[in-house]
């Protein structure tokens, strides 16, 4: 009775310190500092599960410009999310990517506007050639390269985020 009562005292304190600590219903966990920055959860829901990423916002035209530029520090659950795509307005339209001083190779991940992905392309570093969505968009998610195949990401998967306040 002992070991059943404090194995509920620790569950209910897991729990109550997850909700103070940045957790979500993601279920993964923010620090301080990320939640500081404005990252945020986005979820890609594909046929081997959820997988979870901490991604960096990217909504204005120059966060939208600079994108992941100059980074070395990506990690298997980084991210970047370029939404509203694009940055300017008037709705979604063809997106096309380069790797003009990006250093990292990265899978780009097209959104279309109900959420499903539409492509995965791969940026090179330091590639000016484009990446093209191929039809109109409403979001990019950019990640570490190999990790939407190593994840399972295809066209069509579903891809979740906690809407802007």
């Amino acid at each position: 009775m002992v070991s059943r009562t404090l194995s509920l005292a620790l569950a209910a304190g897991l729990f109550a310190l997850s909700a103070c600590s940045g957790g979500n219903a993601s279920g993964i966990q923010l620090t301080e500092e990320e939640q500081a920055k404005g990252i945020i959860p986005v979820t890609v829901t594909t046929k081997s599960g959820r997988h979870v990423f901490k991604a960096e916002p990217a909504k204005t035209p120059a966060e939208q410009q600079r994108g992941l530029m100059f980074r070395t520090d990506l990690t298997e659950t980084s991210a970047m999310l370029f939404w509203p795509y694009p940055a300017e307005g008037g709705g979604p339209r063809e997106a096309s990517f380069w790797m003009k001083d990006t250093p990292t190779a990265l899978d780009i991940i097209f959104i279309r506007p109900d959420g499903t992905i539409a492509r995965i392309g791969r940026g090179e570093p330091f590639d000016e050639s484009p990446v093209a969505s191929g039809e109109p968009v409403g979001a990019v998610l950019e990640v570490k390269a190999g990790v939407a195949a190593a994840t399972g990401m295809a066209e069509g998967d579903k891809v979740t985020w906690p809407q802007a306040k």
